[in-house]
């Protein structure tokens, strides 16, 4: 069985109130008086997590989740309020810019810090040097104190220091946010080498596409506690949809429709189910919409069908009217439609199937009703749908 390098149980951490002076040595006080602080607030509250060696995670929420909080727990920095976390083998940890840096000392000899921090006799030191400031690329920065450094300068030294060692587990928090864009793909290339040499990740970002591209597994963090964890391309999906859906804004049915105005939608049925939970489908699966309107006094609606993002991005939409199809009588004031989208192309992600029942003459709209739909699916495309085509030179495959 694979080696577990990190194991977190009822992992939580909470600090005291201190919003006005005077407040943390009554913190403290309470706490020797009686040897608990309950005014105090939780960062990070029951958290389980476990990291096999050759494992790589990604840690993703809004600001503020406990995201580095679990990290600094994870690496030692900080000691857990309540359970525990265990962790075996050698961490190189990118926390913060210049954490463990003297900034009065020059790049160089804070590699030398590092190195002797880290074990590495003088001999080790002298055969890695080169390699390390080669990594680095700061020119002659190297020799100026850290003090004089850009934040990306200070990101590209750590970074360079933490690949010399090859630690069994990486820990970064959005070290890829920081630097221009060719010392990120120099740290991509390097953190994908190292993944198929069997070590170990832990990386913090807000960039879903190095998530997906970096990690195989993903932890959601959401208000300190875990939202979901599982397969990266699932929670991502489902923490990008969580904002597509806090952007979009809110829709319910007009009240003229629900007083009897001249059209409105009775029912969606999406792939023969009228639940109002999310239909989940996978990319390239057939999606039947079958809808019921009511015509007031009988005259033959037009209706629109449409789907769009959770945020309300329009993707397509079309109506009877545009394809000269009519909707079937079914009673005497009750019309039937239905129609079919084979081999959806959405990319994953979270959409909503939107119904208009219009007048005949495709003019107005009398209502709106809208059906969840969830696509599943492994890919890192951008946009909305995938569009057919192939690589014209080296292509091996062609969608």
């Amino acid at each position: 069985m694979t080696q577990v390098l990190v194991e977190a149980r009822g992992l939580g951490k909470a600090y005291p109130k201190v919003h006005r002076s005077g407040d943390r040595m009554r913190a403290l006080g309470r706490l020797l008086l009686t040897g608990n602080d309950r005014d105090r607030i939780d960062v990070l509250r029951g958290v389980n997590l476990e990291v096999r060696r050759g494992e790589s995670l990604g840690l993703i929420g809004e600001n503020g989740a406990g995201k580095s909080t679990l990290l600094k727990l994870i690496t030692g920095v900080l000691t857990p309020t309540t359970g525990s976390v265990r962790v075996t083998g050698e961490i190189g940890a990118l926390l913060e810019l210049g954490a463990g840096f003297h900034p009065e000392y020059s790049g160089r000899d804070n590699v030398a810090m590092a190195a002797a921090l880290h074990g590495f006799s003088s001999a080790e030191l002298r055969e890695r040097l080169p390699e390390i400031i080669a990594f680095a690329d700061i020119g002659d920065y190297i020799d100026e104190p850290v003090k004089h450094y850009s934040s990306g300068m200070v990101v590209r030294l750590g970074f360079a220091i933490v690949a010399a060692l090859k630690p069994d587990l990486l820990i970064t928090d959005e070290v890829l946010a920081v630097g221009d864009e060719s010392f990120q793909k120099k740290c991509v290339q390097w953190i994908e080498n190292y993944l198929d040499g069997g070590g170990t990740l832990i990386l913090v970002s807000h960039s879903m596409y190095h998530v997906q591209k970096l990690c195989r597994h993903a932890c959601w963090l959401r208000g300190g506690e875990v939202a979901m964890s599982g397969d990266v391309f699932d929670v991502t999906q489902a923490y990008l949809a969580y904002h597509e859906r806090k952007s979009a804004p809110t829709r319910s049915r007009s009240e003229a429709a629900q007083a009897g105005h001249e059209f409105s939608v009775l029912g969606i049925a999406l792939n023969e189910s009228e639940s109002e939970r999310p239909l989940m489908l996978e990319f390239g699966d057939v999606l039947r919409v079958r809808v019921r309107v009511r015509s007031r006094d009988g005259r033959v609606p037009c209706v629109m069908i449409g789907v769009v993002r959770a945020d309300g991005t329009p993707v397509y939409g079309v109506s009877t009217e545009i394809d000269s199809a009519s909707p079937h009588r079914v009673a005497e004031d009750e019309y039937l439609c239905e129609i079919e989208f084979g081999s959806l192309e959405l990319l994953p992600g979270n959409y909503s199937v939107r119904v208009h029942p219009m007048d005949t003459e495709g003019v107005r709209v009398f209502d709106t009703l809208e059906r969840s739909l969830t696509i599943r699916g492994a890919s890192r495309e951008f946009g909305l749908v995938r569009l057919a085509h192939h690589w014209v030179h080296g292509s091996r495959d062609e969608r």
